[in-house]
């Protein structure tokens, strides 16, 4: 007899749309910034508060959550999130000023916290091995469309509407995805165990203080202005989280994961191809649009291709995991990956868009055989009671390893493009490509363009090397077998603990 949650497709349909409302929302706010601060009268200093609030609290707070969700219920907190998220997202449409929507973005970061481990970890508790690798590989896919949808949803809403309605269009998806999850959802949770509030304490506070050092990376350096101090509280908070989670005898984040090969290589990989990635969509968009002249619209547009190999990619990686196993699906993906990225290192100010959309095409496919092979292995070594904390941990090495790529790889392009643009432009077009545009001076133009397009070289050079580095750690670290012994995996996780 079937003992399988018969809505299960229906309950996936259900945690994709919720993962989706939240890669959409971050994806295209970056579209109407422009009007949007303009029509608030936001400062810089207000409009990047406005944009990184949501991540420091959407970063400190995934360990919390996900361990929240394993102790009070994974639908009871994906649902309190979404509730949350939605009446922050309406409230978001009607703000007036920037602090008012600086307060929203706050409790759409708690909201985003509180739905995406749920998300993973109701669908490793609903799916079982056989089915999960096509679960997760829809799911994935999902979030890849979002991705590279949102950017142009978020231009056509702009333009026929106002900015409000990029926060008006979470309403409806959150109403449906709250409806189908109650209909739908079983619940699920671990046994009861004491709670860790000084465990919380020390993840929410080192995370936040991580990303918020990351963030200023470019901004202040390493150790400039107050960077110094953040870097020493997210040092000294997340040693001690790993110190008190070793001794406390019930932790909130079960380290002994760590030791199980297949949950630490696919970490590894995971954070270094995030690093890799991290800046990758920034650097393309200004490289279409300052350097090709294309518009928003144009710009997302030429994204598709890699929308579409990634869903290639993630139909084919279902059927090679289950033949060689994740790690060889891993290598493949990753080699794949570098190699996009390698070729468009080739670009130049005349190249036209065949050599970016063959690198993204090249980069989807292997994103599509990567990525869903590393967070399988990862997620097939969590016991079901950590189901909730193991998929936050997934998120959090996930969103550590990008924000670390958005800063160094953002970094790498703005200094070196100063580097290349003559002494005698004028200061600001020497910092940045948009404001050497705006001179309408056809010498500075056509310098700043060739600077731009140098620095996207070495900055994406990086990116290979980190996508290299996480294949290597893949094959060298993680086992090799096939997904087909789950006892082995169970076998070596008590071991480890």
């Amino acid at each position: 007899m079937d003992s399988r949650n018969p809505h299960r497709w229906w309950i996936l349909v259900v945690l994709c749309l919720s993962s989706l409302v939240l890669v959409v929302d971050s994806m295209a706010l970056t579209v109407a910034v422009p009007h949007m601060t303009a029509d608030l009268g936001a400062s810089a200093q207000q409009t990047q508060w406005i944009l990184d609030s949501y991540i420091l609290v959407f970063a400190g707070l995934l360990l919390t959550s996900g361990s929240l969700g394993d102790r009070f219920g994974r639908r009871k907190v994906m649902i309190i999130g979404l509730v949350l998220f939605g009446a922050a997202s309406l409230a978001a449409a009607y703000a007036s000023s920037p602090a008012q929507l600086i307060a929203v973005r706050i409790a759409m970061g708690v909201g985003g916290a509180l739905i995406m481990p749920s998300t993973l970890s109701i669908l490793i508790t609903v799916f079982d091995a056989t089915e999960r690798p096509k679960a997760m590989a829809a799911w994935g896919s999902v979030s890849m469309l979002g991705l590279v949808g949102s950017p142009v949803l978020g231009g056509l809403l702009v333009d026929r509407f106002s900015w409000q309605s990029i926060f008006w269009v979470n309403v409806p998806i959150v109403a449906l995805a709250i409806a189908a999850g109650m209909l739908l959802m079983p619940e699920s949770k671990a046994p009861w165990q004491k709670p860790d509030p000084l465990g919380a304490v020390l993840s929410a506070a080192g995370m936040t203080a991580l990303v918020w050092w990351i963030i200023e990376l470019p901004h202040h350096g390493a150790f400039g202005d107050g960077s110094a101090v953040a870097l020493g509280v997210a040092v000294f908070a997340l040693v001690g989280f790993v110190v008190w989670e070793t001794v406390t005898p019930a932790p909130m984040v079960p380290l002994a994961l760590f030791k199980a090969r297949k949950f630490s290589g696919g970490s590894l990989s995971l954070s270094l191809v995030q690093i890799g990635n991290g800046g990758l969509l920034l650097v393309l968009t200004q490289y279409l649009q300052f350097v090709l002249g294309y518009s928003p619209l144009k710009a997302g547009l030429a994204f598709v291709p890699l929308a579409v190999a990634a869903l290639a990619g993630n139909g084919l990686g279902v059927q090679l995991v289950a033949r060689i196993g994740e790690r060889y699906v891993m290598l493949v993906g990753m080699v794949v990956m570098a190699g996009s990225f390698v070729l468009l290192t080739t670009v130049s100010t005349t190249s036209g868009f065949t050599t970016p959309a063959v690198a993204l095409g090249l980069l989807g496919l292997g994103a599509g055989l990567a990525m869903p092979a590393a967070v399988g292995a990862l997620m097939g070594t969590i016991p079901p009671e950590q189901a909730g904390v193991g998929s936050a941990l997934n998120d959090t090495i996930q969103q550590a390893g990008t924000a670390l790529g958005i800063a160094i790889l953002g970094s790498l392009l703005t200094s070196g493009y100063a580097t290349r643009m003559p002494a005698g432009a004028p200061a600001e077009a020497r910092h940045s490509i948009a404001e050497a545009l705006m001179t309408g001076n056809a010498g500075v133009v056509s310098a700043a363009r060739e600077a731009f397009v140098g620095a996207m070289s070495t900055t994406l050079t990086i990116s290979a090397l980190g996508v290299l580095a996480a294949a290597l750690v893949a094959t060298l670290i993680m086992r090799d077998r096939k997904p087909t012994a789950p006892a082995v995996e169970k076998k070596e996780l008590e071991l480890a603990a």
